[in-house]
């Protein structure tokens, strides 16, 4: 017998038990951006002034777009559990909560996909 009331057993709400999960996705998504975003400050910076075709040129290296991609996907993972945790936090009706996290993680699917097509067309030349 556990200590929840008969109201939150039969209403289905209490604790599911993913939490920690997404605590921890938070925490090493965070610690894998520190590196990927040191090397995008450093790459605006070295291509900061150059032109469209010295761009492609360093972007066309399938080292550097794969980190640029690999960033893309950390950062907008990364924002988008954080904007979940922020819409449960303070959001309170239910419905709305459920469709913001909804439309957060299609945002953030969306920007992340669009950025990526962006530098693959970059690194292939386009």
């Amino acid at each position: 017998m556990g200590m929840r009331t008969p109201f939150a057993i039969i209403s289905g709400k209490g604790s599911i038990k993913g939490g920690t999960t997404h605590f921890w996705h938070q925490r090493l998504s965070a610690l894998a951006n520190i590196p990927l975003t040191l090397f995008l400050v450093w790459l605006v910076a070295r291509l900061a002034g150059a032109n469209r075709s010295e761009m492609i040129e360093v972007i066309s290296n399938p080292l550097i777009a794969g980190v640029i991609v690999l960033a893309i996907i950390g950062i907008f993972w990364h924002m988008a559990l954080g904007m979940q945790v922020v819409i449960e936090d303070y959001v309170h009706s239910e419905g709305m909560k459920i469709f913001l996290i909804i439309f957060n993680n299609f945002f953030a699917f969306a920007i992340g996909a669009l950025s990526i097509v962006a530098v693959l067309m970059l690194g292939f030349g386009g």
